[in-house]
């Protein structure tokens, strides 16, 4: 058999297994986020996005000059936190459906968006913004739905502070850096070859969520991720599994950011059906 012949058939030999392997891994991640509730999410009643522009406004906190958005004006309220490197334009059609039912807080983090930068960022910090900037407001309980860097926030404001929420939709949250998937990882390593940046190092870094810290939780929680998310299944299990009464949900075929930043329909119900567990 000529050379050619068999690399060609060595190279397929490969792609086969590959491709075997794949399946194979992608059918245990299927039976694995079954066990933990594993949903679609029905949008055929969602209603229609509010089309009304939102008011843009500033307030100075402690450390920090906090640019936020106002959609709507329901009686409940709710706190929209963005992820990294984002801002709250990045949930703006996420916004504009919450905003049927709620009065919704669209924060712009510190050292993001439009808020100032001063100089200095952690998920602690970020979760004393969150406070602060309720406590100016007069926000009583909200809901706080959390994206990302902003799930993780929700988190430790929950633990940190936990009379403030009147509930949590932690949305892509991870525990520690250790848990994101290796690819990803390295995604992030990369992007600091192009220059160290006090984001980037924080997700490196960040956080340092443990059982005891969870445990102070005591607002209603549910811990949210896609079923092809950047961390393990299993961190999300943790989150749930230690944090009192919490529920858990894994997005069929979701990723990262599908269901929350990049469909507000699909975000929409998951928070409406979060809310209506609860009542």
């Amino acid at each position: 058999m000529k050379k050619g012949k068999k690399a060609l058939i060595a190279i397929g030999s490969i792609v086969v297994a590959a491709a075997v392997g794949f399946g194979a891994w992608t059918a245990a991640v299927r039976i694995q986020s079954k066990k933990h509730n594993l949903i679609t999410l029905d949008t055929s009643s969602v209603p229609q996005a509010v089309a009304a522009d939102p008011e843009e406004k500033d307030i100075q906190l402690s450390e920090v000059k906090m640019h936020y958005a106002v959609y709507g004006n329901g009686e409940k309220p709710l706190v929209l936190i963005h992820g990294n490197a984002r801002s709250h334009k990045d949930l703006d059609e996420t916004a504009r459906y919450l905003a049927n039912d709620y009065t919704v807080y669209s924060i712009d983090s510190r050292c993001h968006g439009e808020s100032s930068d001063p100089g200095v960022i952690s998920y602690e910090l970020m979760a004393k913004d969150v406070k602060e900037f309720c406590e100016k407001l007069k926000i009583e309980k909200p809901l706080l739905v959390g994206h990302s860097d902003g799930a993780i926030v929700g988190l430790v404001t929950a633990y940190t502070y936990p009379d403030l929420l009147g509930g949590l939709v932690s949305c892509g949250a991870n525990s520690n850096p250790s848990t994101f998937k290796p690819k990803f990882t390295i995604y992030v390593r990369l992007l600091n070859l192009k220059g160290h940046d006090k984001l980037n190092d924080m997700m490196l870094e960040q956080p340092q969520i443990t059982e005891e810290k969870l445990s102070k939780i005591i607002c209603p929680t549910i811990i949210v991720a896609g079923e092809d998310d950047i961390m393990w299944l299993s961190d999300s299990v943790f989150l749930h599994e230690n944090t009192p009464g919490s529920q858990i949900a894994i997005i069929k075929s979701g990723n990262h950011s599908s269901y929350i930043m990049h469909d507000g329909k699909q975000a929409y119900a998951l928070v409406k059906g979060f809310a209506d567990s609860l009542s």
